[in-house]
């Protein structure tokens, strides 16, 4: 009950700054509140790894490597760790693209009212193919949210809260000012570069994405530009690329460490690593758990109905993001 009153002060506190919030859900933006115990996929935190011991549980998705050592010491301020290797998937993100702007299906359908009514809704452009989603980064601990593990070091204490709108960057909806943030974009805008992009679909597919070819994201497109436009017509999985770019512009921005690649502490990657992610569709119906880039083929089907679920309105998608952890769990001294 604690947890569940910080989420509903949370909500509440974004009203003190002016936001004008709907009085009720619009049925564009309908949706419930989500629900961590039922709504997260839990196979999804395996497989666990303690000191080269592995844990498979229910999970499809084995680890993309192994742990390495399974002795470590970390230097942590003036104190040394001195323990042993863990490896386990967090769930500790939610992305979410919507149609509608400003609405946060994931916060049970609220809504704030549009500055500009009209010129920031996504949808599919029938002329050019694009798909175009406003999108949201949610910092989302589970664990701390269920008071779960807390006295493990690896856990960080995060919380809940709104950390990216896209509503509010210009760069999102233009991609001439997006390639003022990733101007590389220019060297993978070719057929070569796309074409390489193959080999990254077939690998996620059957295992996990390809990490060299950072600017592919498998089946679901290319990475580039980090705008909210992309090429696909298949409005599913432009949103699950969406949603995917989403991982990359925050980690390039540096408002998102990768936890992954030092068992010492969280690095910054502003070149994402597509295998120290996965996610899940939660609303408006909840899918399997899918690496970056897997083909939308063998998971979209009925995940989009047209008059939405009671869980949430259509076209607006909560995305549930696992990232991989590596901690060095022992004492200090």
């Amino acid at each position: 009950m604690e947890r569940a009153s910080k989420l509903i002060v949370f909500v509440t506190f974004l009203s003190i700054f002016g936001l004008a919030l709907n009085s009720y859900a619009m049925d564009d933006c309908k949706a419930t509140f989500i629900n961590p115990t039922t709504d997260v996929r839990w196979e999804g935190v395996f497989p666990v790894e303690i000191a080269g011991v592995e844990i498979k549980g229910p999970s499809e998705l084995k680890n993309p490597d192994k742990i390495g050592s399974v002795i470590c010491m970390c230097r942590r301020g003036n104190k040394i760790t001195l323990g042993v290797t863990v490896s386990y998937w967090d769930p500790a993100r939610i992305v979410e693209t919507v149609k509608v702007p400003y609405c946060f299906p994931t916060l049970g359908g609220l809504k704030i009212n549009e500055p500009n009514p009209g010129t920031k809704q996504g949808g599919v452009n029938k002329d050019t193919g694009l798909v175009h989603q406003n999108a949201h980064w949610y910092l989302f601990n589970v664990w701390q949210i269920l008071d779960l593990f807390m006295d493990i070091p690896c856990v960080p204490m995060e919380g809940v809260d709104i950390a990216y709108l896209t509503e509010i960057d210009p760069t999102w909806d233009n991609d001439l000012l997006g390639f003022l943030l990733n101007p590389e974009a220019l060297l993978f805008g070719n057929p070569i570069a796309q074409l390489a992009c193959i080999a990254d679909s077939v690998s996620a597919l059957a295992w996990w994405p390809l990490d060299p070819l950072f600017w592919c994201m498998g089946s679901l497109g290319s990475a580039y530009p980090m705008t909210g436009n992309i090429q696909e017509r298949d409005y599913i999985a432009g949103n699950a690329g969406l949603a995917s770019r989403m991982i990359y512009k925050v980690s390039r921005e540096m408002l998102a460490w990768d936890p992954a690649v030092d068992k010492c502490g969280a690095v910054i990657t502003p070149i994402w690593i597509k295998s120290h992610y996965k996610m899940h569709l939660i609303k408006p119906v909840r899918s399997q758990i899918i690496p970056i880039g897997r083909a939308p083929i063998l998971w979209e089907h009925g995940k989009n109905p047209p008059w939405g679920t009671s869980k949430g309105a259509p076209d607006n998608f909560s995305w549930m993001v696992f990232r991989r952890v590596k901690c060095c769990l022992g004492s200090s001294f």
